[in-house]
This record gives C-alpha cells, structure tokens and sequence, in this order.
C-alpha cells in the first residue's frame, strides 16, 4: 500500500471548506483502493472516523448521490435501494 505525503491531483485540496459530494466519494475511493490509510486520511481532511464511516455508508447504500447534503435527510428517511455495487 503506497503510503507517502504526495496527494493525488484527483484528490481535493488539505483545505477544503465545500464539501461537495464529488470530493467526498474521492476520498472515500482513495481510502478504498489503497492510496491512502483512513487514519490519513482523517488526519489530512480533518474528519471525524464517524463522519468518513457515513460517507461510506452513504455511498454503499445510495451511490454517490447519497453523499449530497440536501438530499441526505430524504435518503435517511428511504430504505436503501443498493444503487452501489458490492466491493
């Protein structure tokens, strides 16, 4: 697993103030495919363990649309529909 302090161009910025959904999955597939460790990560963004497991949680049960902060509360409230795949 890579482990080093260059982060991806793909990645969002150590400062980010916009949380956009597209940012959010970055990270979450980042962690995800190993190029970078969840503690990292947290530590880089300044996140909370609880607030990357939700974003990976939003995103297994709604897709990267569930990582919408205006939709959140709708997706809360529906059952899953697995638009995600299964890793």
């Amino acid at each position: 697993m890579p482990h080093s302090s260059a982060i991806s161009p793909e990645l969002p910025a150590p400062d980010t103030k916009r949380w956009v959904a597209r940012r959010k999955a970055a990270i979450v597939d980042a962690v995800r495919n190993g190029e970078m460790h969840i503690e990292d990560a947290c530590r880089h963004y300044m996140l909370s363990a609880e607030e990357f497991a939700a974003w990976e949680r939003a995103i297994e049960a709604h897709g990267v649309a569930g990582l919408r902060v205006t939709r959140l509360q709708v997706y809360r409230d529906a059952p899953p529909t697995r638009l995600a795949t299964p890793r």
